[in-house]
């Protein structure tokens, strides 16, 4: 007797976007210190006929909905825990920048631990070493 084999999340996500014909998704990682570089990319992706995701706020520029600590410390757990939804719809992450930060290495860590294939921008700042260069 054979039991029916159930798909996973990732396996329906998959089959979902190739169903709906959803074109190549890339999430862009890295500090928003780099967000012209960050910008730049989302235009040469989205150029290149890629989706594109990406941080949506900038923490270090002033602005009233994270004005004081009361609102930028909640704000920042919903933003982390929204990129990585945004991590796992996609189906590639691009590392910007020539500088990794806490916050930048617990995505690349995230990403890798789903297998997500990760490229960067300046590779000789990848963290994860035993990953394979991108080609």
């Amino acid at each position: 007797m054979s039991y029916p084999q159930y798909l996973t999340a990732e396996e329906k996500l998959a089959q979902a976007k190739q169903a709906l014909d959803i074109p190549h998704i890339v999430v862009i990682c890295g500090s928003t210190r780099f967000m012209a570089d960050m910008h730049e990319a989302n235009l040469q992706e989205t150029a290149a006929g890629h989706i594109v995701v990406a941080p949506g706020c900038n923490m270090k520029e002033p602005h009233a909905l994270w004005g004081s600590p009361e609102q930028a410390e909640p704000l920042k757990a919903r933003l982390d825990a929204l990129h990585r939804a945004k991590i796992r719809l996609a189906d590639e992450v691009l590392v910007v920048g020539d500088y990794i930060g806490d916050s930048t290495r617990a995505e690349i860590r995230y990403a890798a631990s789903l297998g997500k294939p990760i490229r960067y921008t300046h590779p000789d700042v990848n963290p994860l070493p035993t990953q394979e260069p991108p080609r």
